[in-house]
């Protein structure tokens, strides 16, 4: 007959075994780790590239019905509720220009700027975001993003 102690035993795991697993996982984490941060920092970008590319779309819209690009100080708003401040829109779509009725959000959730005439696009507009840490300039993820990026910046 066996013991029924020594048994239990068996079936437990030991310190070191315990200790082995963990030592295991905290090295797949250290080296996934990286990686996973870098891939959601690049689809937050692409988000916030594609996100330009809806306003510049919505924009060009406003623009076919009314001559011309909202203010700077009309801004984005303009693309989903119709101006009431100079020069106002005398063609505005009813229902305006974004279908889900908002202004999306960059990949951090900030708001996306707008400035027209632009700086970097002197006869339309600038849409940008100030990437990760919200404010201007920065490198990496912090950069801003804007429409005036090169068409292979953008893909």
């Amino acid at each position: 007959m066996t013991d029924p102690r020594r048994a239990r035993r068996r079936r437990a795991f030991t310190l070191i075994e315990m200790m082995a697993v963990i030592a295991i996982i905290g090295l797949l984490i250290a080296l996934i780790g990286p990686s996973i941060a870098n891939m959601l920092e690049g689809g937050r970008i692409t988000t916030t590239k594609a996100q330009i590319q809806q306003i510049e779309a919505a924009l060009t819209g406003y623009q076919m019905d009314n001559g011309r690009y909202p203010t700077t100080e009309q801004g984005l708003r303009a693309l989903i509720e119709k101006p009431t401040s100079a020069p106002e829109p005398y063609s505005w779509r009813p229902g305006g220009y974004l279908a889900r009725k908002e202004i999306p959000r960059d990949g951090w959730k900030g708001e996306l700027q707008y400035s027209a005439p632009g700086e970097h696009n002197p006869h339309a507009f600038d849409v940008w975001s100030f990437g990760a840490d919200g404010q201007p300039g920065g490198t990496d993820a912090d950069a801003d993003l804007g429409n005036w990026s090169t068409a292979e910046e953008r893909e």
